[in-house]
Protein backbone atom coordinates (compact mmCIF):
# COMPACT_ATOMS: atom_id res chain seq x y z
CA UNK A 1 0.00 0.00 0.00
CA UNK A 2 1.36 3.55 -1.14
CA UNK A 3 -0.48 6.23 0.85
CA UNK A 4 0.40 10.13 0.85
CA UNK A 5 1.03 11.36 3.86
CA UNK A 6 2.41 14.86 5.04
CA UNK A 7 4.69 17.76 3.41
CA UNK A 8 6.83 19.23 5.73
CA UNK A 9 8.37 22.87 6.60
CA UNK A 10 10.92 23.77 8.63
CA UNK A 11 10.46 26.57 10.27
CA UNK A 12 12.09 29.16 12.31
CA UNK A 13 9.04 30.03 14.37
CA UNK A 14 6.69 26.91 14.18
CA UNK A 15 4.11 28.31 16.04
CA UNK A 16 3.80 31.49 13.73
CA UNK A 17 3.69 29.34 10.09
CA UNK A 18 1.02 27.20 11.79
CA UNK A 19 -1.26 29.83 12.71
CA UNK A 20 -0.52 30.97 9.72
CA UNK A 21 -1.96 27.52 7.38
CA UNK A 22 -5.11 27.82 10.34
CA UNK A 23 -5.62 31.47 9.56
CA UNK A 24 -5.53 31.97 5.96
CA UNK A 25 -6.35 28.11 4.52
CA UNK A 26 -8.01 27.04 7.12
CA UNK A 27 -5.74 23.71 7.97
CA UNK A 28 -6.75 21.98 11.44
CA UNK A 29 -4.54 21.71 14.11
CA UNK A 30 -4.22 17.75 14.24
CA UNK A 31 -1.62 17.07 17.23
CA UNK A 32 1.36 18.81 18.50
CA UNK A 33 4.92 17.03 18.44
CA UNK A 34 8.10 17.82 21.01
CA UNK A 35 11.07 14.95 20.98
CA UNK A 36 14.45 15.07 21.80
CA UNK A 37 14.90 11.13 21.69
CA UNK A 38 18.32 8.77 20.20
CA UNK A 39 16.36 7.61 17.59
CA UNK A 40 15.26 11.42 16.29
CA UNK A 41 19.27 12.04 16.01
CA UNK A 42 19.83 8.55 14.14
CA UNK A 43 16.81 8.76 11.31
CA UNK A 44 18.09 12.02 10.62
CA UNK A 45 21.51 11.72 10.88
CA UNK A 46 21.87 14.86 12.91
CA UNK A 47 23.81 14.31 16.37
CA UNK A 48 21.36 15.82 19.20
CA UNK A 49 18.40 16.43 16.96
CA UNK A 50 15.36 17.71 18.53
CA UNK A 51 12.28 18.80 16.88
CA UNK A 52 8.55 20.59 18.00
CA UNK A 53 5.97 22.08 16.00
CA UNK A 54 2.74 20.69 14.58
CA UNK A 55 0.42 18.30 12.25
CA UNK A 56 -2.10 20.76 9.97
CA UNK A 57 -4.87 18.97 8.32
CA UNK A 58 -5.36 20.10 4.79
CA UNK A 59 -8.83 21.20 4.15
CA UNK A 60 -10.94 18.66 2.28
CA UNK A 61 -8.27 16.22 3.65
CA UNK A 62 -10.40 12.94 5.76
CA UNK A 63 -9.20 11.91 9.68
CA UNK A 64 -5.96 10.81 8.50
CA UNK A 65 -4.08 13.27 6.43
CA UNK A 66 -2.44 14.35 4.65
CA UNK A 67 -1.14 17.06 6.77
CA UNK A 68 1.55 19.67 6.66
CA UNK A 69 3.70 19.15 8.95
CA UNK A 70 5.45 22.43 10.45
CA UNK A 71 8.32 21.70 12.80
CA UNK A 72 11.15 24.03 13.83
CA UNK A 73 14.49 22.05 14.43
CA UNK A 74 17.91 22.26 16.18
CA UNK A 75 20.47 21.97 15.32
CA UNK A 76 19.86 23.96 12.00
CA UNK A 77 22.13 22.91 9.27
CA UNK A 78 24.44 25.39 7.87
CA UNK A 79 23.73 25.16 4.41
CA UNK A 80 20.50 26.84 4.16
CA UNK A 81 19.37 27.31 0.55
CA UNK A 82 17.31 29.84 -0.97
CA UNK A 83 13.55 29.28 -1.41
CA UNK A 84 12.08 29.42 -5.22
CA UNK A 85 9.45 28.55 -7.46
CA UNK A 86 11.90 26.84 -9.34
CA UNK A 87 14.46 25.24 -7.51
CA UNK A 88 15.57 21.20 -6.98
CA UNK A 89 13.66 19.72 -3.46
CA UNK A 90 10.59 21.52 -2.43
CA UNK A 91 9.09 23.79 -4.61
CA UNK A 92 5.58 25.10 -3.14
CA UNK A 93 2.12 24.12 -1.61
CA UNK A 94 -0.72 24.33 -3.76
CA UNK A 95 -4.12 25.86 -2.43
CA UNK A 96 -7.44 25.41 -5.01
CA UNK A 97 -9.66 28.41 -3.58
CA UNK A 98 -12.81 30.26 -4.60
CA UNK A 99 -11.44 33.85 -5.06
CA UNK A 100 -7.74 34.16 -5.84
CA UNK A 101 -7.17 37.84 -5.10
CA UNK A 102 -9.37 37.24 -1.92
CA UNK A 103 -6.99 34.74 -0.38
CA UNK A 104 -3.89 36.72 -1.43
CA UNK A 105 -5.35 39.47 0.27
CA UNK A 106 -5.80 36.97 3.28
CA UNK A 107 -1.58 35.91 2.41
CA UNK A 108 -0.92 39.60 2.86
CA UNK A 109 -2.29 40.70 6.04
CA UNK A 110 -1.08 37.39 7.74
CA UNK A 111 2.46 38.22 6.58
CA UNK A 112 3.30 36.84 3.84
CA UNK A 113 4.18 38.12 0.41
CA UNK A 114 3.38 38.30 -3.30
CA UNK A 115 5.93 36.49 -5.80
CA UNK A 116 3.84 37.47 -8.68
CA UNK A 117 0.50 38.96 -10.38
CA UNK A 118 -2.60 37.01 -10.32
CA UNK A 119 -2.76 34.88 -13.98
CA UNK A 120 -5.69 33.99 -16.24
CA UNK A 121 -5.20 31.33 -18.42
CA UNK A 122 -7.88 29.21 -20.50
CA UNK A 123 -7.12 25.53 -21.48
CA UNK A 124 -8.63 22.21 -20.50
CA UNK A 125 -12.56 23.69 -20.72
CA UNK A 126 -11.73 25.85 -17.60
CA UNK A 127 -10.54 29.35 -16.96
CA UNK A 128 -8.05 28.64 -14.14
CA UNK A 129 -6.61 31.76 -12.22
CA UNK A 130 -3.19 31.82 -10.35
CA UNK A 131 -0.68 33.46 -8.36
CA UNK A 132 2.42 32.34 -6.08
CA UNK A 133 3.07 34.30 -2.61
CA UNK A 134 5.85 33.67 0.13
CA UNK A 135 4.02 32.37 3.56
CA UNK A 136 5.95 34.86 6.77
CA UNK A 137 8.79 32.73 6.13
CA UNK A 138 9.46 32.95 2.84
CA UNK A 139 7.91 29.51 1.81
CA UNK A 140 5.87 29.41 -1.87
CA UNK A 141 2.78 28.69 -1.73
CA UNK A 142 0.40 28.67 -5.40
CA UNK A 143 -2.89 29.91 -4.95
CA UNK A 144 -5.35 28.70 -7.67
CA UNK A 145 -9.06 28.69 -9.03
CA UNK A 146 -10.85 26.66 -11.97
CA UNK A 147 -14.00 27.78 -13.05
Amino acid sequence: MTRYMHTNIVAEDWRRIAAFYEEVFDCERVRTVAETRPWLAEGTGVPGAAVEGVHLRLPGGSADGPTIEVYSLSPLPDDERPFGVIRRGFGHLAFLVDDVPDVLDRVLAAGGSRLGTVVEVEGAGALHQFVYARDPEGNVIEIQSMR
